[in-house]
């Protein structure tokens, strides 16, 4: 997937989870990459916010802290 879909992707979610509760959204998007994302895909969304999170939505960039990034130690997936 390019980069730019990827960061489409990621962002069509962070404004579903938009009409949540503000206290759900982060952890929304979280859950959702995390169920749905298989782990190359969440290991390239971290190798682009590592580079950068220009461009991304500001739930998306907080909701980073709560996906699994793939080879950390104690991550599923």
């Amino acid at each position: 997937m390019s980069p730019d879909k990827m960061r489409y992707q990621a962002n069509q979610i962070a404004t579903f989870f938009a009409s949540q509760p503000e206290d759900e959204q982060v952890e929304g998007v979280a859950d959702h990459i995390n169920k749905f994302w298989d782990p190359r895909m969440r290991a390239k969304l971290f190798e682009m916010a590592d580079e950068s999170t220009e461009g991304f939505k500001p739930t998306l960039v907080a909701a980073l802290q709560k996906i699994n990034r793939p080879g950390q130690f104690g991550s599923v997936g």
